[in-house]
């Protein structure tokens, strides 16, 4: 081997790099960790909120070190930043894609029109949506084609207004105005993202994520370590929309008019329908029947309004209160049209508006009734605060202070000037809830543009309020469409699972190799551990993320790394077989391998590319690892290993067998008759592939939310549960298609519904966490609060654990993605192994295997998914598993393929016969191989984690069936589909 001293130069440069990079997850670590007991030791479990309290003096402890010199080259706060990432299943925290609403900017951009042509082709495409992957600007563009008539695009009541009068003008065609609306559009899409990102930067998590995908609108955001999960929804799905308005003067007489009379039309707007004393019974029954629970409750009480309302809170400039319970039901009433016919001419266009509550369980809330106008426009928007931050009002209480740029200095003054004149007081509302309603007392206005918001604020709300003030309000609203929320103690758990399978995996592997190769195996196994090194340090370098499917690629690469050292070490023993020296066997057989080893792993790799361009969050980490994983293992086998084989040899007298006493005639002259035992490998192929097609069409496959769409909760309980009674009583809140099953131990399950799947935001959320934790209660050690129960919070891991949500859109794209990556890389292999084998034959028996493993797994999933005691659901893992298995088939049939292709271009065809020689050559490294990267899937199966179960499953089925069909599937229609002339014939050309 050429350039030996380069060579060992690189791979020792490179071990160092390394080292140094994985050096700053070690400190950060230990550093963490050094935290983690201070805070044990200083506030006991026992305390009362002991977590909570332990959580704050950690993170105290950590900014108190953060700058101090550690080793003489870093920083706690220094080596965070480049610390090993973790993704959220490892670390915890909450993954989020939200959708920008392309109809609000739309909205926005025409002024917020009342053109019914605009209006109906909004509906529209809003319909179209929903069964539709094209974007919603292109179906409203459709629509509006449809519909338009005379109407233009650049009409005056739509986009040739005041707002785009530098864009767009009244004489425009809409085929110049749709370009003008799509950077529009574009561009409040990049400035939602600028808002986030700044709001993201003041929530305080160390590495977050926040990514635009595509042009779509969608914007992913990643928080990993983020426990708080609903303040994190919030800051990110808030619009941040501020507004300041004047409010009635609470005493106005018009408003006791009104409701005297609000309250009497109630009474016979509710008693109208079951006045109905004539009808026969069945009749009278069934009209009964449709009524609503909640009419006939109105209808039975005296003053439907009035035993509603309560007086407001002295102070506060409210006009009424409502109990926290009765404020749907109040608002329900007000917004009816015939109840806002009712209003009095002064107060016509009144706003009511809701107090935001002072704490999370208040019993109280109070109305607002905010002087409006006929457009809804509030007296100020918050375009006016130039910054915002959090401070202390004058009784030390935390309050949010705000400056004014010099247009808003000016509006402030006049609207507290009339807040003075007329007695009322100015409403600071945020996102449609008022915060703050004071009076002024200032004759004449606050001049200077300053104000301050006060209430019942916690100091962590104060910032989140300033953070989100200062960066700005968001163009249009911020829908979570796909969410994945995992806690904390999960994340820790997969930690220990994963690195539990790593290291069984791993010493496992080094065993065999030198139980099989003996001296020659230990060189094998010291360029493993190079290449695990190399691995987290490349990770590490390239500031990717660690994901549990991560350290699953990193095992499994564990186990198809060693196949470049088995290729070679079989080489060798085939050279010195044939009487070489040690020496020149050595440099034959790294040389003879070199082909195989390239293939294999080029296949390999082309189906980890496939899967990282089509893939997301751990699936795309997966991807990652892998061709991390492929391409340093390479470096270590073919250079590393080489380098320690020459070292060896050179010494005097030092012999190396590359085989144990036990091994050594291991699989020696073997003569199976591989191509006279196809036909029957048909048959059982047949019948194989028949029954699992049947078993598809019959009975299917247990989609996961990734395909259909719906939110899943992983719950653990203190004492084993009953998942079907906790089925029956669930489907009785969420109705049918709520699935509950076992998974893992007996006290854990998944419960997955598509209760209002198509209905976005966290109020929907939140709703169903409520309806979860109301109806798992009894099933709870008692006094398990609600906050014990959700994500991130519970002693002893109790409650929920994990939660995704994918919406019905978010589905079917990567229902698509997945079809397109499997057809993808079908197509990509064919054509590279038509390009290195010049036989389409070739690529035809690789396919017709790739698609005899693929459609045996499918089977195999369908009729054992509802049997297995795991998870077994079609999903994002699961079509990574897919990809996995067609790579390593790939592998192992392209090494049959070069083995073949050497000897008959060495010996012909020789009418099969050469052909069963090349596949007995190669049945020592094609089983050695498999068994290897089998112990190591049986591993990660055992010990790796409950989520990676049916993951690891379809690998496992995927590798025995790869392996089998390699022998018997690929080589036989490979052969078979060549031509009599051509297996009878000469050497192959």
């Amino acid at each position: 081997m050429q350039n030996k001293g380069l060579i060992k130069l690189f791979a020792f440069l490179f071990g160092l790099v390394s080292i140094y990079q994985l050096s700053y997850t070690f400190i950060t670590n230990k550093v963490e960790d050094d935290a983690k007991a201070y805070a044990i030791s200083e506030i006991p479990d026992s305390e009362p909120d002991a977590i909570s309290k332990q959580e704050a003096l950690t993170a105290s402890y950590l900014d108190s070190v953060g700058s101090n010199t550690i080793f003489g080259f870093t920083t706690y706060d220094n080596a965070k930043k480049k610390e090993l990432n973790k993704g959220l299943d490892l670390k915890g925290g909450i993954n989020v894609t939200l959708q920008i609403s392309i109809k609000d900017i739309l909205k926005g951009l025409a002024n917020n029109t009342k053109n019914p042509v605009f209006n109906k082709a909004l509906a529209d495409a809003d319909a179209e949506s929903k069964n539709s992957d094209d974007t919603y600007l292109d179906l409203f563009f459709d629509a509006f084609d449809k519909i338009k008539g005379d109407t233009k695009l650049a009409s005056p009541e739509i986009f040739a207004n005041k707002g785009l009068s530098d864009a767009v003008n009244f004489q425009m065609s809409d085929d110049e105005v749709k370009p003008i609306i799509r950077t529009k559009i574009d561009e409040s899409i990049v400035s939602a993202f600028e808002v986030l990102r700044e709001r993201i930067d003041g929530f305080g998590v160390t590495q977050p994520n926040i990514q635009r995908i595509g042009t779509s609108g969608r914007i992913l955001v990643e928080l990993p370590g983020a426990r708080d999960i609903a303040r994190a929804q919030e800051l990110l799905s808030s619009t941040a929309q501020l507004e300041f308005w004047e409010t009635y003067e609470p005493n106005n007489t018009s408003f006791s008019t009104f409701l005297i009379q609000a309250n009497e039309k109630l009474k016979t707007l509710i008693d109208t329908p079951v006045q109905e004393e004539t009808k026969p019974e069945s009749e009278l029954d069934s009209l009964l029947s449709d009524v609503s629970s909640d009419s006939l409750e109105i209808a039975n009480q005296v003053n439907p309004l009035y035993d509603l309302l309560l007086p407001p809170t002295p102070g506060r400039n409210a006009m009424f209160s409502a109990a926290a319970k009765d404020t749907a039901k109040v608002g329900e009433y007000l917004r009816m049209p015939e109840i806002q016919r009712l209003l009095p001419a002064d107060i016509q266009f009144t706003k009511f508006v809701w107090g935001r509550p002072e704490t999370e369980d208040a019993e109280v809330i109070d109305l607002f009734a905010l002087q409006s106008n006929r457009d809804g426009i509030p007296r100020m928007s918050g375009d006016v605060v130039s910054d915002a931050r959090d401070t202390f009002d004058q009784f030390s209480k935390p309050a949010v202070t705000m400056n004014m740029n010099s247009k808003g200095a000016k509006e402030w003054q006049k609207l507290t000037s009339d807040a003075n004149l007329h007695n009322t007081g100015i409403a600071v509302v945020l996102d449609n809830k008022v915060y703050t309603a004071p009076g002024c007392s200032v004759p004449g206005g606050i001049s200077g543009g300053n104000t301050e918001i006060t209430g019942s604020f916690s100091i962590t709300q104060t910032k989140d309020i300033a953070n989100v003030l200062r960066a700005g309000k968001l163009p249009a609203s911020a829908e979570i469409i796909q969410s994945e929320i995992v806690g904390p103690s999960l994340g820790q758990e997969a930690i220990d699972s994963g690195l539990m399978s790593f290291l069984i995996a791993m010493a496992i592997v080094l065993v065999w190799m030198v139980f099989y190769y003996g001296k020659a195996g230990l060189f094998a196994d010291i360029a493993l551990l190079l290449n695990i090194l190399l691995i987290f340090g490349v990770l590490t370098s390239l500031e990717a993320v660690l994901t549990l499917p991560g350290i699953a690629g990193i095992v499994l690469t564990i186990g198809m790394s060693v196949d470049a050292n088995v290729l070679i070490f079989e080489r060798i023993k085939e050279e010195l077989a044939k009487g070489k020296g040690k020496g020149q066997a050595v440099a034959d057989g790294f040389s003879n391998a070199l082909s195989s080893i390239l293939d294999a792993n080029v296949t390999t790799g082309l189906t980890a590319l496939i899967l990282f361009l089509f893939g997301s969050g751990p699936i795309k980490g997966f991807a990652t690892t892998l061709l991390i994983g492929i391409l340093t293992s390479l470096f270590t086998a073919i250079f590393v290993t080489r380098l320690l084989v020459d070292w060896y040899l050179s010494g005097k007298g030092r012999t190396l067998d590359f085989s144990t006493a036990i091994t050594k005639n291991l699989f020696k002259n073997m003569n199976i008759k591989f191509l006279a035992k196809r036909k029957i490998a048909y048959i059982v192929s047949l019948v194989l592939v028949g029954v699992g097609v049947f078993s598809l069409f019959t009975t299917g496959l247990q989609q996961g939310v990734d395909f259909i769409g719906g939110r899943s909760y992983q719950v653990r309980f203190e004492k084993q549960v009953n998942p079907s009674e906790i089925a029956s009583e669930l489907n009785d809140v969420f109705g049918n298609g709520t699935n509950v099953k076992r998974f893992g131990e007996a006290n854990q399950i998944k419960i997955t519904t598509p209760y209002k799947v198509d209905v976005e935001g966290i109020e929907v959320d939140n709703e169903i966490t409520d309806k979860l934790y109301t109806s798992l209660q009894k099933y709870l050690p008692d006094g398990t609060s609600k906050a014990d129960f959700v994500v991130g919070s519970g002693e002893d891991s109790i409650g929920i654990l994990q939660s995704v949500k994918v919406g019905p859109t978010i589905a079917d794209d990567i229902k698509k993605n997945a079809f397109l990556a499997i057809l993808g890389s079908l197509a990509v292999v064919f054509l590279y192994i038509l390009l290195r084998f010049r036989k389409w034959q070739f690529s035809l028996g690789a396919v017709a295997a790739v698609f005899h493993d693929v459609m045996i797994v499918l089977g195999i999933f369908s009729l054992f998914g509802t049997i297995m005691p795991f998870n077994m659901e079609i999903d994002q893992a699961f079509i990574a598993a897919i990809l996995t298995v067609i790579g390593y088939s790939l592998n192992d049939t392209v090494v049959v393929f070069d083995r073949i292709r050497e000897i008959i271009g060495e010996k012909g065809w020789g009418n099969g016969e050469n052909v069963d020689l090349a596949l007995n050559s190669t049945l020592s490294r094609t089983l050695n191989t498999s068994l290897t990267t089998l112990v190591v899937l049986l591993a990660i199966f055992i010990f790796g984690g409950e989520s990676l179960r049916g993951f690891m499953f379809a690998m496992i089925v995927g590798i025995i069936v790869g392996t089998y069909s390699s022998l018997f599937i690929a080589t036989p229609v490979m052969f078979d589909s060549l031509s009599k002339k051509i297996k009878t014939g000469g050497k192959e050309e």
